[in-house]
This record gives C-alpha cells, structure tokens and sequence, in this order.
C-alpha cells in the first residue's frame, strides 16, 4: 500500500487550453479520495495523470516513495477500473480475471488462488466459465474490479465505474465497493459527478471546477462548511438556498437581514467575521432546504412565500416557492409524522410562511463567492475564454495515450 502526493500537477495540451490547474493533494495510506465535479471539470483527466495515461504539463506526482512522472503505467504498482468495464469478450471471466497475473509469468497454481480469491470477494464464483456477453452490467463491474484487486496494487483508481448501471444496481454496487474496501486495505482513488457516491464512499472528497480544486474535506465539512458558492450549490439535494442579506452589527454580535427576517448568526461566524479588515454591507446567505422550517402566518421573523410545485418524494415533500421578495427557494418537509389528511393539506396551500434556523446558515461574499467563515476558502474561479488558433490543429501530431498493461 502506499500514499500519493500530487504538488502543482498541472496539465495543458497543445491548443493552449489548461485541463488541470496547480492541483495539490496529499493522499493517505488506505485512504478512499473520491475527485467529484461537473463534466468538464479535470477529475478524469487527474486519475489519468496518476495512472500514467495522461503526461503531466507541469509539478511532481509521486506513488509511495517513487517519483512516478516518467514512469510507465505498468511500472506505477496501480491497477484501474474504467467507466466502459474493458473486458476482453473473447475470454472467460476466469481468463479475464487471470489475465494480468499471466502477463507477470506468475505460477498457474498461484494464478487460480488469487482468481479463486478474488471471485470468492465480489461473489461471482459461479460466473468463471461464462464470456462478458452472458453477465449484466453490474456482474461486469465485479468482473472488472477483480481483474483489478487480483493484481494487490498499491493505489485502486476507479474512473465513474457505476455510471453505466441503472439506480438500483448502483446503490447495490455502492455498498459493495464499501465493504471491498474493508476487506482489501489500500489506497482508492475514485472519479465520479455523482455527490451521492462522492457523500457515501469518501473518507475525503475533492471538488473540482474548470480544472481547479474548490475544497477537500470530509463529507461532513463539505455540507455543513462549503468553502465557497460553487460548493455549497454542487453538495446537497435539493443545493442550498441563497438570499440577499445585509449585514450588520451589534456589539460583538452580527446579523444578517434577510427581507422581513432579521437572522443571528451562530457564534463561530460572529468570531470568524470580527476578525475581517473589511465586510461587504450586502451578503448571501446560504441555508439548505431542510433549514427552511414551515411556521404559522405573522410568526416574529418569518418570510411569506407563494407555492408553485410541490413534489411528493414518499418520506417527505419538496415545496418549491418564490418569496414575498422575488426568490426561488425549495423546502424539504419531513412528513413521516403527518397523517394523510395533513399530508393532503400541505400540499394543497398556495401560501405559507417559513423562518430559518439560524444555527445552520452559512455567508458568503457575494463578489468572489468565498464563505466568509471558512479559513483560506477558495474563490470561485471565473472561466476565461480561451482563444483557439484552429490552423494548430493537425500540424502537430497528436500524442497517443500511453496504455498499461494488465
């Protein structure tokens, strides 16, 4: 098993345009990183480089001890599941399984143990004698991830292996890569745009947009402590509500104003703003839907909302409104409690009015997107153009992606 630490990795390709900007992170020994973002975002294109597949424009990545820029994929010790499975359709899941130990000349006798123990694992000993074109999409997967654990890499990079399979083979899936984990002990390194995975599997997670990182942390801190608007919009289903505040302040209490609600905000964000040389008079507060708490009509410090959609989601509702002020917001109402007759009336009302619980908030700089209360937040970048030279393209020949061999 073995760390890995990526310094300033940095990848632009010939056209100029930067995939990956300055990309720093320390990975754990038996750590689970889970890279999560929007397409487009450089999270694949990370895996790659640290796979060997990608060649790195700029910094040092290293696996264990080894400095691994100029190494062959082969040479890393990593073993990889792809989105598209990969599987050689002319082979038997046995011989898929087996076929990187053969390429290592390793002893048949020793060969069959590992397969044997590999199948045992991810429950897919009966499948040996079948070809990929008899299995389903997620026998496939553990067909892929066995090929892969057989091998006892240092670093398991798994590039959106769940995407091609339907909701409940997921979650299934989901729950198996969890509990490979436990029984495997090494190092993951997991890409998906799915927060669901991302909120599930991580130890930590790494949120990219347009090729930067937004935060690492835990699950936990990303929810309750996004670094910035882009974070705090991306974690999070139904993603957080936003309003216009104004900030003010009272002795060595803050408050934020939020149309006819006048909001405390919690002690650790009172400290956090005291010490700012300079605050925005106008803030965004953000608060997530189930922090929105449905209250009875001229309650003190209460917001008037019209309905426009409900949705019913079996354990709860989700009320999409627009308040008195002309926002869009969504509330997430539990209503296991409710009868059906109140069930019924809730989702009849065209009006209601809600307060916030002021414990949860967050604020925001409305200028660059920073959460005033997290220490070093990063600022949501905003996205050049960049500007193509079309007549480069076909001059040069384009590079082809190193392939490791199993």
């Amino acid at each position: 098993m073995a760390e890995v630490k990526l310094t300033n990795v940095k990848k632009q390709y010939e056209n100029g345009f930067v995939a990956v900007h300055d990309f720093n992170l320390e990975i754990k020994d038996k750590e689970f990183i889970v890279l999560v973002g929007p397409s487009g975002c450089g999270k694949s294109t990370t895996l790659r480089m640290i796979a060997g597949l990608e060649d790195i424009s700029g910094g040092e990545i290293m696996i264990g001890e080894n400095v691994v820029n100029d190494m062959e994929p082969k040479d890393r010790d990593i073993a990889m599941v792809f989105q598209n499975y990969a599987l050689y359709p002319h082979m038997s899941v046995y011989e898929n399984i087996a076929f990187g130990l053969r390429l290592r000349r390793l002893p048949n006798d020793e060969i069959h143990k590992k397969v044997c123990e590999a199948a045992e694992i991810l429950g897919i000993t009966e499948l040996l004698g079948r070809k990929p074109k008899q299995l389903s999409g997620g026998q496939r997967q553990r067909v892929a991830i066995g090929r892969a654990i057989v091998r006892i890499p240092k670093v398991f990079l798994m590039d959106e292996p769940l995407s091609n399979l339907d909701a409940k083979l997921r979650n299934q899936m989901r729950a198996e890569i969890i509990l490979l984990r436990e029984k495997i002990q090494t190092t993951f390194v997991y890409v998906t745009h799915d927060q669901t995975e991302a909120m599930t599997l991580g130890d930590r997670i790494v949120i990219m947009k347009d090729g930067y990182v937004m935060q690492v942390g835990t699950p936990q801190e990303l929810f309750n402590h996004p670094a910035n608007l882009f974070v705090a919009g991306f974690i999070g289903t139904p993603q957080m509500n936003f309003f216009d505040a104004k900030l003010s302040k009272d002795g060595g209490k803050y408050t934020a104003s939020v149309e006819s609600a006048k909001i405390s905000l919690p002690e650790y964000i009172c400290e956090a703003l005291s010490k700012k040389s300079k605050l925005p008079d106008t803030v965004t507060l953000g608060a997530r839907p189930e922090n929105l708490i449905l209250c009875a009509d001229g309650t003190p410090g209460a917001i008037s909302a019209e309905i426009k959609v409900t949705e019913m989601m079996g354990s709860e509702i989700h009320i999409h409104a627009r308040t008195a002020g002309g926002k869009d917001i969504i509330l997430r109402v539990q209503i296991a409690d409710m009868t059906d007759e109140e069930q019924l009336e809730l989702i009849k009302r065209k009006h209601f009015s809600f307060t916030i619980r002021e414990r949860t908030v967050n604020i925001f700089d409305p200028g660059d997107g920073r959460n005033l209360a997290v220490e070093n937040a990063a600022a949501v970048p905003q996205k050049a153009e960049t500007v193509v030279n079309t007549d480069d393209f076909g001059k040069k020949k384009k590079k082809k992606d190193k392939k490791s061999k199993e």
